[in-house]
């Protein structure tokens, strides 16, 4: 059974590169409180290998990735 996410905020970064990406999420998730959830959706494939490191140096929680297609979504809970 997969679980379901319902996001606080939903950030389509499209086809935002990583260093982009990074620092809007960051101004994203400054806005959130603590255990609200981000849904961010990229196009971009090498973000699959950065975000993933960069949420756990932050110590956010990466709930999940789902992939359809070309575009990623990743669920992220702020610490």
């Amino acid at each position: 059974m997969s679980l379901q996410y319902i996001p606080d905020v939903i950030y389509d970064a499209g086809q935002t590169g990583v260093g982009e990406l990074v620092d809007r999420l960051f101004s994203k998730l400054e806005k959130l409180n603590s255990g609200q959830i981000i849904e961010v959706i990229s196009n971009v494939p090498f973000v699959s290998e950065d975000l993933p490191t960069w949420i756990k140096i932050q110590n956010h929680t990466l709930l999940d990735r789902k992939d359809f297609g070309g575009i990623s979504y990743y669920y992220i809970e702020k610490r």
